[in-house]
């Protein structure tokens, strides 16, 4: 039995740039990205369309960045201005309901299923939302509209920047079968190769597959895998999302060189551990303390271990365990805990909710 509902996906049209442009008219029309500076290590939160077209993508490095595109503006992220906005918009989605599970600063899922408002449709609810948001906050939002969340996110981008797309029921048998593999959520480039191999390109191709092989080709993700193929998502829009950890780091803008360079940082991260948890201890436990250590030559270790508390000494001996392991400089460290909630939240179903954004030597929320 596979539930019927009316999902909107929310995402606002690259939302950092487009504050930025709401607030500095002269940036309109010109290649802008928002993130760190390229001559300290910075990187790009994101960028508008304009920038794009150069091929600058969010989590590219500033310097790589300004060398596609000598043009770049770069703007230094105002996160509590994204913020204000941010509240802005989800205060017009609750006019429209309840069930609202945000992923994200700029993004959401809305379940409208049981929504009054324009005779029930969907379609014109959205419309509305993105109206109220250009309005309100000044910036555009795109919307997708289907029967789930797999097929809503999809469709959010189908018509982007300041546009939407509905995938009706009767619609979704034949809009999947066409939908390359690329396009399943968690379906990376490594998945999408191996699919390719066997001569999977579409949902449809996969369909052919037997259930079996994918669950014997892909493990545990081929049952899930074999449900999208076919368009079947019963996920319901959650409204209280769980964390299962959070963690804080720094990209240095000069290497550190040796293991005592590396811990004398660590009275800085810990610092800015603890003023965040401090935000949701009472909701959750600490399971494990983790490390991360990316080095001079971009490769990445973590070492963890079971902790009920936060012990810094617990961190200064990961610090020894994963340098030992290049002992090469160290261009970022980062420390984290892994998280479970407390007994009133227990039984729930968990989403990763990393904090964790790295512009040259500053953190915010992604």
């Amino acid at each position: 039995m596979h539930t019927l509902r009316k999902i909107i996906h929310c995402d606002c049209d690259c939302f950092y740039a487009s504050i930025e442009m709401r607030d500095n008219p002269s940036l309109v029309g010109k290649p802008i990205a928002v993130g760190g500076s390229p001559t300290r290590r910075g990187v790009v939160a994101t960028c508008n369309y304009e920038a794009r077209r150069y091929g600058i993508h969010s989590a590219m490095a500033s310097a790589m960045a300004r060398n596609r595109c000598p043009e770049l503006i770069i703007v230094r992220p105002d996160m509590e201005k994204y913020r204000e906005a941010s509240a802005l918009i989800h205060e017009i989605f609750e006019r429209y309901t309840s069930i609202i599970e945000p992923l994200s600063l700029d993004e959401a899922f809305l379940d409208v299923s049981d929504c009054n408002l324009f005779e029930g449709s969907a379609t014109r609810i959205a419309e509305d939302i993105r109206k109220n948001v250009k309005k309100t906050v000044g910036i555009t939002i795109s919307a997708g509209i289907a029967p789930n969340k797999f097929l809503a996110k999809i469709a959010s981008d189908w018509n982007k920047p300041n546009g939407q797309f509905v995938i009706k029921p009767a619609e979704v048998d034949a809009f999947v079968k066409n939908l390359p593999v690329k396009k399943l959520h968690g379906v990376g480039k490594v998945t999408a190769s191996k699919m390719h191999s066997l001569g999977v390109q579409t949902c449809g191709d996969l369909r052919d597959l037997p259930e079996e092989e994918l669950q014997d080709k892909f493990g545990s993700s081929g049952e899930r895998l074999y449900l999208l193929a076919q368009g079947i998502d019963d996920r319901p829009v959650k409204t209280e999302r769980i964390r299962k950890s959070l963690s804080v780091e720094i990209t240095f803008s000069q290497d550190i060189v040796g293991l005592e360079g590396c811990l004398k940082k660590l009275p800085e991260l810990m610092k800015q551990l603890d003023t965040r948890l401090g935000k949701i201890e009472k909701n959750y436990r600490i399971t494990k303390q983790v490390v991360k250590i990316k080095f001079s030559d971009f490769i990445q270790t973590t070492a963890e271990t079971i902790s009920p508390s936060v012990n810094p000494q617990i961190f200064q001996e990961l610090f020894e365990e994963g340098y030992a392991r290049r002992e090469r400089p160290v261009r970022l460290l980062g420390i984290g805990v892994r998280l479970e909630p407390k007994l009133s939240q227990e039984g729930q179903n968990a989403d990763q909710n990393q904090l964790c954004l790295t512009l040259d030597g500053q953190q915010g929320q992604r």
